[in-house]
């Protein structure tokens, strides 16, 4: 069995918060690979099911972020796992918005979150590691991470997320390399293309012509992400 533990704070006020990237990507991994509800249990909301033929516990510790190693410690105490067997999903700040990186062991770089796991389980954990830019500032940082994204981080954060889910299965198979690289090639912003000149645009209107203007496409990804975290402030 694999442990997915998405970091955040619980409650309304916190839901949207940069520090809680971690349960928004728990929850579209449960959505998308149709999980049971949630349930209590291990001092978090955990769900358990399969991705890819693989048995999942996903697990969103309820205890606040800096004591999140209470909640992941009784669950690998009472399933007798490893620390290889947990992948942390937690905020990074020295990476750039949107980016992720997949490491295993190492410091907690001044989370507490993962402080709090390292003590209890050691720091042998995988750990995704989602990027949400530094304010440049060690006096903001506090700020920042409790600040809650803006409607300008929207696009890349749903793709990030789907991308996420969406590759999960090797993520379970513990192939981290060809989950990081498939995540990278969905995320990465492609170069934007020149239009070729139209021939027929240079030509007059004809006497009495109307040009009709299409509405603008509705952005989709951002109405995805609107109804995720007002379902997360609703709970």
């Amino acid at each position: 069995m694999l442990i997915l533990v998405g970091l955040g704070n619980p409650g309304a006020k916190y839901a949207s918060n940069r520090h809680n990237i971690g349960f928004m990507a728990a929850d579209v991994i449960h959505t998308r690979h149709r999980f049971p509800p949630w349930r209590k249990n291990f001092q978090a909301e955990v769900a358990e099911g399969t991705i890819d033929g693989e048995r999942v516990l996903l697990m969103k510790p309820q205890t606040y972020m800096n004591e999140s190693g209470r909640s992941v410690g009784d669950a690998v105490r009472f399933l007798k796992l490893a620390p290889t067997d947990v992948v942390v999903i937690h905020d990074e700040l020295d990476l750039p918005p949107g980016k992720l990186r997949m490491k295993v062991g190492g410091g907690h770089g001044g989370h507490n979150g993962l402080r709090s796991i390292t003590s209890q389980i050691t720091d042998g954990y995988r750990r995704m590691r989602l990027g949400i830019g530094h304010p440049g500032d060690k006096a903001l940082v506090h700020a920042h991470v409790l600040s809650d994204f803006a409607k300008a981080d929207r696009d890349w954060l749903v793709r990030l997320l789907d991308a996420i889910a969406d590759n999960a299965g090797e993520l379970v198979k513990g192939a981290d390399a060809t989950f990081a690289n498939r995540v990278h090639a969905i995320t990465e912003p492609k170069p934007e293309r020149k239009p070729k000149p139209d021939a027929t645009a240079a030509r007059p209107a004809s006497a009495g012509a109307t040009t009709e203007e299409k509405p603008p496409e509705k952005n989709a990804m951002a109405a995805i992400l609107k109804g995720l975290l007002a379902q997360r402030t609703r709970r």
